[in-house]
């Protein structure tokens, strides 16, 4: 154990808290990764039940006062109303296969006075002539009564919601409703079919994707690099006590004068041969 006593010198004991700092950090961050993966799995599980189940008119899942239940979105739900195109909103900043757009949020509104938000679908901007400043461009909804089904999402959070001048980045019913001084439901929806059809119809809403994503490859990558640390750390240590223990080749033996004589007429000798190939 006395060739062990290196371990207890500040360099190594510093090195040590290192490797268990680092080897700590990467079996939390792993740990996280799976977490993000169950949240994940959950969310999945929602959805796909929601595909399922039938649509229900819009009071049965969303009102004025209360948010939308996270167990709630990705539901569909019905409402009939009126759109109010005037107030439509544009969410900038919404690309599909790398191209650049824009979703149209319009409120529609119903027969007590309420509206609810409907991202009618997405619309490029990028070679079109169109770039959602102009709102007398954009393609117009159906007028009169408009019967919709649609999913219902949950507000976006954060400095992305403000709204300034009927644009946002991301949806907020309460600061679009602040906005348009529209009394509105929590939350919104994503536009799955309207009736009847309107002339222009915008990229219908997607689904988010249902895979497990790469969580579980990031999760074992972070144990992955704790375990190396670990290893590192113990080789290293090896070869110090190795060194230390003077673990070397053993030394070459000591010759008698007759055979350090013999040695040495042995070397003349070939010397002579060297000289005289010459």
């Amino acid at each position: 154990m006395g060739s062990l006593r290196f371990l207890l010198s500040r360099r190594w004991v510093l090195f040590g808290l290192v490797v268990a700092l680092l080897a700590s950090l990467a079996w939390y961050l792993g740990e996280w990764q799976f977490g993000r993966l169950d949240e994940r799995r959950d969310r999945n599980a929602l959805v796909r039940a929601a595909e399922d189940a039938p649509p229900v008119p819009v009071d049965d899942l969303m009102s004025v006062d209360e948010p939308v239940a996270p167990e709630d979105e990705w539901r569909r739900v019905t409402a009939t109303g009126e759109y109010a195109v005037s107030d439509t909103v544009v969410v900038r900043y919404r690309t599909r296969e790398g191209r650049s757009g824009v979703d149209l949020v319009v409120p529609l509104v119903t027969d007590d006075g309420t509206a609810l938000l409907v991202d009618r679908g997405w619309l490029a901007t990028r070679n079109s002539g169109i770039d959602g400043s102009d709102l007398d461009a954009l393609p117009a909804p159906p007028a009169g009564e408009v019967t919709i089904t649609g999913w219902v999402r949950r507000d976006a959070t954060g400095d992305a919601t403000s709204v300034t001048a009927q644009s946002t980045r991301a949806v907020s019913s309460e600061a679009i409703g602040d906005a348009l001084d529209r009394q509105v439901y929590a939350g919104f929806v994503d536009l799955v079919e309207e009736s009847p059809a309107p002339e222009d119809p915008l990229a219908a809403a997607e689904l988010p994707d249902l895979d497990d994503g790469p969580h579980f490859f990031y999760g074992l990558q972070w144990w992955f690099f704790g375990l190396l640390a670990l290893v590192g750390f113990g080789y290293l240590a090896y070869d110090e006590w190795r060194r230390a223990t003077g673990r070397k080749a053993p030394p070459a033996p000591r010759l008698s004068p007759d055979e350090r004589a013999l040695q040495q007429a042995r070397e003349r000798a070939r010397r002579r041969a060297v000289r005289s190939s010459g």
